[in-house]
C-alpha cells in the first residue's frame, strides 16, 4: 500500500476504533456538449457501421464505439487507486472481497449497457450515459448475517473520509425482489464513478443466480409476457434472503438512518 494510503489508513483507525466500540457495546471524463437535437443516432444508421458494435439487436455506431472505448481507458487508468481503497476499506472493517478478478466491466457488457440505455432512452446521446455509468469499476465486500450492518458502517465511513463522494445508495433489503446494498461512489483526483455493492454470502448466492435471468429480462427481443415471468423467478429466489437486523435502515455516510419500511 502507498505512503499515501497507509496516511489515509492511520486517519481513519480512530474513526473506525470509536465506530467498532458504538456498534458492539479523465482526470474526470469530459463528455462532449449533446447536439442541438440531444437526439441519439438511429438504430438503422450503427447496426450498419462497420466500425461500430454489435450484438443481440443492439449497437452502438463508429464514434460512439470510440467514446465507450475512451471511458474504458480511463477507468483502466483510475482503478489502481480506486482498489488500494477499497481494499484498506476490507480490511478495516473485515470483510471479504469477493470477485476482485472482475472489478473492471468488460467492453462487451459496458457497450451492451451503453446501447440498451441508448434504445430504451432516445432523448439521451452516449456522453449522457456515460455521465451516468457507475459500475465500470464495481467491487463487493461481503459480511455474515451478524457482522453485516457495522461491517457496511465502518466500510463506507472508511471511503467517505477517504474523500470518495458517495454518489449512490440503493438498499433494497427491506423491498421485494433484489436483496442488498449498491453504493456508487466518485474517486477523488480522477473523479472515475465506481460502484461497491455490500452482501451477505445468501444474498451474493442470489444475485449470482438470478443473473442469467436479468440479462435475459433486458434483451430488447424478450417479450413483456417472459420479462413478467423472469421477474417472478427472481423475486422467488430473493425471497429466500434472510434480511441482517438493521439492514434495511442503514444509510449513506453522513445521512440520518433510514426507517425501515413496514
Amino acid at each position: 500500500m502507498s505512503t499515501h494510503h497507509l496516511g489515509r489508513t492511520a486517519a481513519v483507525l480512530a474513526a473506525a476504533l470509536a465506530l467498532a466500540t458504538a456498534t458492539t457495546g479523465l482526470t474526470a471524463y469530459a463528455a462532449t456538449p449533446s447536439d442541438s437535437t440531444g437526439k441519439h443516432a438511429t438504430a438503422v444508421r450503427c447496426a450498419d457501421d462497420p466500425d461500430g458494435w454489435h450484438r443481440d439487436g443492439l449497437c452502438l455506431d463508429a464514434t460512439d464505439n470510440r467514446k465507450v472505448d475512451a471511458y474504458l481507458a480511463h477507468a483502466r487508468a483510475a482503478e489502481k487507486e480506486i482498489s488500494s481503497d477499497v481494499k484498506a476499506a476490507a480490511i478495516l472493517s473485515q470483510a471479504e472481497l469477493v470477485g476482485f478478478d472482475h472489478r473492471l466491466k468488460s467492453p462487451d457488457s459496458l457497450k451492451r449497457k451503453v446501447a440498451t440505455d441508448l434504445k430504451e432512452h432516445p432523448e439521451r446521446n452516449t456522453d449522457d450515459v456515460l455521465a451516468r455509468l457507475t459500475d465500470a469499476v464495481r467491487y463487493t465486500l461481503q459480511w455474515s448475517d451478524k457482522d453485516y450492518v457495522a461491517g457496511v458502517t465502518l466500510a463506507s465511513k472508511a471511503l467517505s473520509i477517504w474523500d470518495n463522494d458517495s454518489t449512490k445508495w440503493s438498499n433494497t433489503w427491506g423491498r421485494k425482489g433484489y436483496k442488498g446494498l449498491n453504493t456508487g461512489w466518485r474517486a477523488p483526483g480522477s473523479r472515475q464513478l465506481f460502484e461497491v455493492q455490500f452482501h451477505t454470502p445468501a444474498s451474493k448466492y442470489a444475485q449470482e443466480e438470478t443473473h442469467k435471468l436479468y440479462e435475459e429480462q433486458r434483451l430488447p427481443s424478450t417479450s413483456p409476457e417472459r420479462k413478467k415471468e423472469l421477474q417472478e423467478q427472481q423475486d422467488a429466489i430473493f425471497a429466500s434472503v434472510p434480511v441482517p437486523d438493521g439492514a434495511p435502515a442503514l444509510a449513506a455516510p453522513g445521512r440520518p438512518a433510514l426507517t425501515p419500511a413496514a
